[in-house]
């Protein structure tokens, strides 16, 4: 067996000069003990091109392009040829290069913030149903919640050349300023659950006050009268929403609207214990949560069980979402469901029908509805009955 020394192969790839590379090469095809299969060779450079082929076949390039295109210009005995060769041999066609050529990636990049929530994926879920139903990729990218990785993001999929771009904010952004650049190329961006009316983009949302809202009364009807609420950055529409109708709902059953109930966080499972650590050490502890996301609501039952506090009867709690660990959770977490795949499916829609009428100027906004979900963790009627 012939081994190469690296000086050879350091020479081939250092050599610039198209002759001068093909001289070493067949300086080390022609050395004692190498395979005369030039294939052999052609593995070694790496993948293979139309124009391997046609060297090989002694065809034209054009006419091996139209034979993997399975163009009826071709015979068959040649097409097939060609064919044989190519599938043998692993030639991939450069995709790259052809939506250079066409100036078409049909590719839709995401930016959301962690992939790992159970929301999101159910967002992306839906993102990609659209896009690929339309002959389109996506490409995923997570903030983590950074304002720079955001940006980074916004900057590689842009150099990517993705034809859209489907978008919830991290939490700490409040500059927009990475986006103008998709803006000045016609580039379509969809703002979806987490979003701005900074930019001429179309929004994807919820109405998330009146889910703050219904959520906020469903615990003052079950007799609430000292309701707490776990909230997120109010920087992003979605929890300064949520606080405004929790709010609201105290304001109109005339209960008194205590700062030290206010809790935020980024709603993280370590944010609902130490949360509940805060409320459970008050003088007059809280009897009622709502939380603005399940993950938080969860911890905060968990911390609450411990104590030895009883759920609904001393503490009724609400979340977001319908997470799958809301129905998890003993007793059961009664939550706000939030039609994320609908709202994903949407989203990439718009992009898409961007894409296709570049006319289209007005940015539009969508809105969908959320739904109560009532289970044990705040339904005390439930109590009332078994106690009965």
């Amino acid at each position: 067996m012939l081994v190469l020394s690296a000086n050879y192969l350091a020479m081939v790839g250092s050599t610039s000069n198209g002759e001068s590379k093909q001289t070493l090469l067949k300086m080390i095809v022609h050395l004692p003990g190498y395979p005369k299969n030039e294939q052999v060779l052609m593995k070694k450079k790496g993948e293979i091109t139309i124009y391997d082929i046609a060297s090989h076949l002694k065809v034209s390039p054009s006419t091996v392009s139209r034979a993997l295109k399975d163009h009826p210009s071709i015979g068959k005995k040649t097409k097939k040829a060609i064919q044989n060769y190519a599938a043998k041999y692993g030639y991939q066609p450069n995709t790259i290069a052809a939506s250079l050529r066409n100036n078409k990636t049909n590719t839709i990049g995401i930016i959301i913030s962690w992939i790992n929530r159970p929301f999101i994926a159910s967002l992306i879920s839906g993102i990609e149903q659209a896009a690929n139903d339309a002959g389109y990729n996506v490409i995923i990218t997570q903030s983590q919640d950074s304002y720079e990785k955001e940006v980074a993001n916004a900057q590689a999929l842009f150099a990517g050349r993705v034809e859209g771009v489907v978008i919830s904010l991290a939490m700490e952004t409040e500059k927009f300023d990475h986006f103008e650049q998709f803006i000045n190329k016609d580039i379509p961006l969809v703002f979806v659950d987490r979003v701005t009316d900074q930019l001429n983009s179309d929004l994807v949302a919820i109405d998330n006050f009146d889910a703050g809202f219904k959520a906020t009364e469903h615990l003052i009807t079950q007799g609430c009268k000292r309701i707490a609420h776990l909230g997120g950055s109010q920087i992003r529409n979605v929890y300064s929403e949520r606080q405004k109708g929790y709010i609201a709902a105290l304001s109109k059953h005339n209960l008194p609207l205590d700062e030290s109930l206010i809790l935020h966080s980024s709603l993280s499972a370590e944010d609902g214990h130490h949360c509940a650590e805060q409320l459970f050490g008050l003088n007059e502890r809280p009897d009622g949560v709502f939380s603005a996301n399940d993950t938080a609501a969860v911890s905060l039952i968990q911390s609450a069980k411990s104590k030895g506090i009883k759920i609904p009867e001393e503490l009724a709690v609400i979340g977001f979402n319908n997470d799958p660990i809301s129905s998890i959770i003993e007793p059961q977490l009664s939550t706000i469901y939030h039609p994320a795949t609908d709202m994903g499916v949407i989203a990439a829609t718009q992009v898409l029908k961007h894409r296709k009428n570049k006319e289209i100027v007005k940015s539009e906004s969508i809105v969908l509805n959320t739904e109560l979900m009532v289970r044990a963790s705040s339904d005390r009627s439930i109590h009332k009955q078994l106690v009965g």
